[in-house]
């Protein structure tokens, strides 16, 4: 008897399956899922940075190679600056607030 994917046994299994799988992720990623967060932000605006620093006035000698980098931030960019603390944008050319 060869079983089918119909087969009662093999989707209870299948289900079981996947609930022990949530239960481990939530076990051992649930209790970092906040420093993963925090990480993550840190990490984007370090890259922020990287990507914006000649338009903040720090010499940057790949800004050449990030100019092409900086339409892709602009939809967060109003979020990174007043995260890090700039209650107006940076920029002169930039009127975000």
């Amino acid at each position: 008897m060869e079983p089918t994917s119909t087969d009662p046994r093999r989707e209870r299994l299948s289900r079981r399956g996947s609930r022990l799988w949530v239960g481990l992720n939530e076990l051992f990623v649930g209790p970092y899922r906040q420093m993963f967060a925090r990480e993550q932000r840190d990490e984007d605006d370090l890259f922020m940075v990287a990507v914006l620093g000649e338009a903040l006035g720090v010499p940057d000698p790949a800004a050449y190679y990030t100019a092409e980098l900086m339409p892709a931030l602009w939809e967060d960019f109003h979020a990174w600056h007043r995260r890090i603390g700039i209650p107006r944008s940076p920029l002169d050319h930039v009127g975000c607030c």
